[in-house]
């Protein structure tokens, strides 16, 4: 029994994340594995259990399966995955899994992933939060005894090549012109879900050459931590695409559920683009086998652009607030073909609804190997309008700025959308910008997008000058 760790620190509201020995421990997750299993009725049921390349996964995923087992699940072990080979394998195999990962946070970090059979997703709103006040208590007072309740079992299976042979389904690369990639995995899943997609380690080989950059598996990512949102960690593959002359470069996140795209040119496609330019073709897929007015989701932070390709393309977009509970909820909800975030979060009907950079990429890889332009060129059609990209301030009383904004607009032609922060925009569409408040932080997140960097630069500054004014940061 213990009564060290406290779970509400490390299960946060669509997922857990902590520091291995402060906030998690093995004792900690045998709980969790346990609750899981007695929350959602996992009882003579498969479980799936898989972890990244973190020091702790292993020893994690070991601890979650001795309490699923106890309570009478049978664990199917999946040994190293990346986070969307665990929503592959909840999908193909129609079980609930997890998967032990802190994506891109330093090493000190672990966390778990967790997915209801059929890659639906856990939240605070869905049993996240069941299953941790259950753990704590099993933490507190011991597992229950269980009687003649029989354990379950516990075997172990590869889904790598079935995740790959899948991908490839989705996306035929093997017509494609041939092209060199450089692939920067960060030390993360990447450094193996990319050699057996889109190399020959699993599958037959593709006209890609490929340039790694840090697949060694290794989760005290010692190059640069694997974050590729942060420019910072995008600058070795930015040289390396430069030094080798490739036509593209990938980044992908710990986990490699999350990627990047940098052109031949060194410089970074926006999340943005490529919602829009997979939206479009996803949307050619469906209409050919005869689907009508197929639904596209965005966050409300995309560039408009993203609404404006899904319309001309016959698409009917949807936009939603900011998170992937709230997209995969969504895509669900509508039987929506494709989603996309700003934060390079990309989510497939075919992939069961669940986000994959994988399969972003490789829409990426087609839609460039199909032609002969280059990616600046193709790219550049679809972000028509400058971003500035999300600018935090810390500001301890976020309602009061937001209120400051909305007064310095007041009287101007613009509209006002209250959904996920505040989102004002002038009517005769020439720019937008949205604040939103962090709910972990004291940070209130800007972002916004003109026609020109001309009109969208001097809001910018307008805006957070007010946002970062003593009377509400003091």
């Amino acid at each position: 029994m213990s009564e060290e760790i406290d779970l509400n620190q490390s299960f946060k509201a669509y997922d857990v994340r902590g520091v291995v020995g402060e906030s998690l421990n093995a004792e900690a997750i045998e709980a969790i594995g346990a609750a899981f299993v007695d929350v959602l009725s996992l009882a003579g049921k498969d479980v799936l259990v898989g972890g990244d390349m973190r020091p702790s996964s292993e020893e994690f995923a070991q601890a979650f399966a001795r309490g699923a087992t106890y309570r009478g699940a049978n664990v199917i072990m999946l040994g190293l995955i990346s986070t969307d080979e665990l929503y592959f394998a909840s999908g193909k195999l129609d079980a609930a899994g997890v998967v032990f990962t802190a994506s891109h946070n330093p090493a000190q970090y672990n966390g778990i992933k967790m997915s209801k059979a059929g890659a639906r997703p856990i939240s605070s709103a869905t049993g996240l939060f069941d299953i941790r006040d259950l753990a704590q208590q099993y933490l507190n007072e011991g597992l229950p005894v269980s009687g003649d309740a029989p354990q379950g079992s516990t075997i172990e299976r590869d889904v790598l090549a079935d995740y790959a042979a899948y991908l490839r389904e989705l996306v035929d690369l093997s017509a494609i012109r041939p092209l060199k990639i450089v692939v920067d995995a960060g030390n993360g899943m990447g450094g193996l879900t990319t050699p057996a997609v889109l190399g020959d380690t699993v599958l037959s080989a593709l006209p890609l050459e490929i340039v790694p950059l840090y697949f060694e598996l290794d989760g005290t990512f010692p190059n640069h931590p694997a974050n590729p949102l942060e420019p910072e960690n995008l600058k070795d593959l930015q040289a390396a695409v430069l030094e080798h002359s490739a036509d593209l470069g990938l980044a992908f996140d710990g986990d490699a559920d999350r990627c990047f795209v940098i052109d031949e040119r060194g410089l970074p496609l926006s999340p943005s683009a490529i919602t829009a330019l997979v939206a479009v073709r996803e949307i050619a897929r469906v209409q050919a086998a005869g689907e009508q007015n197929p639904v596209i989701i965005h966050n409300l932070i995309t560039s408009k652009a993203v609404p404006e390709f899904v319309a001309k393309a016959g698409g009917t977009p949807v936009m939603t607030r900011v998170g992937h509970s709230f997209i995969k909820a969504e895509m669900a909800a509508q039987g929506a073909v494709f989603g996309g975030e700003h934060s390079a979060h990309y989510y497939f009907r075919d992939f069961y609804n669940a986000d994959t950079g994988m399969l972003a990429a490789m829409h990426v890889l087609a839609a460039l190997g199909e032609q002969e332009l280059p990616l600046s060129e193709l790219g550049a059609e679809y972000e028509p309008y400058v971003a500035t990209g999300e600018i935090n301030s810390q500001v301890e009383d976020k309602d009061a700025a937001i209120e400051l904004v909305l007064a310095h607009f007041d009287g101007q032609p613009v509209d006002v959308m209250k959904m996920d922060g505040t989102t004002i925009s002038a009517t005769d569409g020439s720019w937008w910008i949205n604040l939103r408040p962090s709910n972990t932080e004291p940070y209130l997140r800007f972002n916004g997008e003109g026609r020109t960097a001309e009109i969208i630069e001097p809001l910018r500054d307008t805006v957070l000058a007010i946002v970062r004014s003593e009377n509400v940061t003091n």
